[in-house]
């Protein structure tokens, strides 16, 4: 390592971000726009958050690369891009709270169909009744489906809630269902909140008979990736009311005017906002600072996902 580490990060002020700005590091400014010209130079790389493809395909530009960071929890988009030797760190940990949070409250505005209230305040209604008594979180069943640390966070927050909690994840390990016993695990969960990462396992996983599996009444929230829900297959389940839906993400995304998601029944749509609210930058910052004086001393890196360790 350089006695000077040239650095890239995604705010104007990194030091006022991020507390302090570790010793031994230059740093420029790029978030998508224009480039430095320390192009050659950049060593550690923090892209933006939601800077889409433009903060990504400059990864396989950079020569002298040695660590992308990454704000996201997801970083299989970035795999096709990364050079032998770069290693890849997440922010795992990051967007726990955020996320876990929105799960809970898209079940609870599904549950109590927050939706058609908000619909009656703007015509400014106030129904004696519903035809419907709102359905309950407590005494139901919530599936995980990929548990780990975003899953963690959500049942801690379920906690309260007087519900069962399923655990499941790719492997079993304990307390955690292996994925391989969802078709028995299924039918038993009023809620199905899917956590999984985009992998070309997970890619359509929720497909027909996933969905066929789930009991009459059931909901599915997706705080994941829309990739992982077969979307044809969907409507279809949803269109015969059988099931609702509470979706973060959609496949594809942004859905577009027109799409027959908007307008399909029992279907609660969030524009994939799951990691953005005031949790997230706090807990970012806490990460890049840690993995900056981490790297300048020589210490190992946490949340390696890809490349070699450092």
């Amino acid at each position: 390592m350089a006695d000077v580490v040239k650095a890239w990060l995604p705010w104007e002020d990194p030091d006022t971000f991020l507390g302090g700005l570790p010793a031994g590091f230059d740093v420029d400014f790029y978030d998508g726009g224009e480039r430095p010209e320390s192009l050659a130079e950049v060593e550690v790389y923090v892209p933006g958050y939601m800077g889409g493809s433009r903060v990504i395909d400059i990864v396989g530009e950079m020569p002298a690369l040695k660590v992308v960071q990454l704000q996201t929890a997801g970083f299989e988009h970035v795999l096709p891009h990364l050079a032998e030797g770069v290693t890849l760190c997440n922010a795992r940990g990051v967007h726990d709270a955020s996320t876990a949070e929105l799960a809970v409250a898209l079940i609870l505005a599904s549950y109590r169909r927050l939706p058609r209230a908000v619909r009656d305040q703007e015509k400014q209604l106030w129904p004696n009744s519903y035809d419907e008594v709102d359905d309950s979180l407590a005494d139901r069943t919530v599936l995980i489906l990929g548990y780990g640390s975003i899953g963690e966070a959500l049942e801690r927050r379920l906690s309260g809630f007087e519900c069962e909690v399923i655990r499941v994840a790719r492997r079993a390990r304990d307390g955690v269902h292996p994925i391989s016993e969802l078709p028995e695990l299924l039918p038993r969960a009023d809620v199905v909140v899917l956590l999984t990462p985009a992998t070309a396992e997970t890619r359509g996983m929720v497909d027909a008979k996933f969905l066929a599996s789930l009991k009459d009444g059931a909901l599915l929230v997706n705080v994941a990736r829309g990739v992982v829900v077969d979307t044809d297959a969907l409507l279809a389940e949803l269109g015969t009311r059988r099931i609702s839906a509470a979706l973060d993400v959609t496949d594809p995304e942004p859905l577009p005017a027109g799409h027959p998601l908007w307008s399909a029944p029992n279907v609660l749509i969030n524009p994939h906002r799951g990691g953005a609210s005031t949790a997230f930058a706090p807990r970012v910052a806490r990460l890049v600072r840690a993995q900056l004086e981490r790297y300048a001393s020589g210490e190992p890196l946490i949340n390696v996902v890809a490349g070699p360790p450092r």
